[in-house]
């Protein structure tokens, strides 16, 4: 099911995540005291999971030490489950989005947890680097 109402702005009045988290719980699938697990409305690969904390804070800095301590302990849950689930699944990329410079579109703290299977790109060596174009293949750099 794919979200709607993405929030584009710092200034709304309406959170995608805390109307998720206080209406929509059948899209949980799972959570502790502090965050929560959905799957992606929009994902990358199959079983693209957001890890997202219950209270209402913009980014990862925002965060103080037991809610990263939850989000780690459901980042590690989903890899196992995932793992379970899929066995051609051979890596994953964690990430956050924080600001609009950094793509951040909804502006309460989410962490994409993304299954990486071999093939799935053609040149996967640099990961994260890629999300600036021609970054990500810094050997050709030196």
């Amino acid at each position: 099911m794919p979200l709607k109402n993405i929030s584009i702005s710092k200034t709304d009045k309406v959170c995608l995540f805390c109307d998720l988290q206080q209406g929509k719980r059948e899209r949980i699938i799972a959570e502790n005291d502090l965050a929560y697990v959905v799957r992606d409305g929009f994902p990358v690969s199959e079983g693209h999971s957001l890890i997202i904390p219950k209270r209402h804070t913009l980014d990862y800095f925002g965060l103080n030490a037991a809610e990263v301590i939850a989000i780690n302990g459901l980042i590690n849950e989903q890899r196992r489950v995932l793992l379970e689930l899929d066995s051609k699944i051979e890596g994953f990329n964690i990430g956050m989005n924080c600001g609009l410079a950094a793509g951040q579109s909804v502006w309460h703290c989410h962490v994409h947890l993304i299954p990486r299977r071999k093939g799935d790109s053609k040149y996967p060596k640099g990961g994260v680097r890629h999300v600036i174009p021609y970054k990500g293949n810094y050997e050709d750099l030196r």
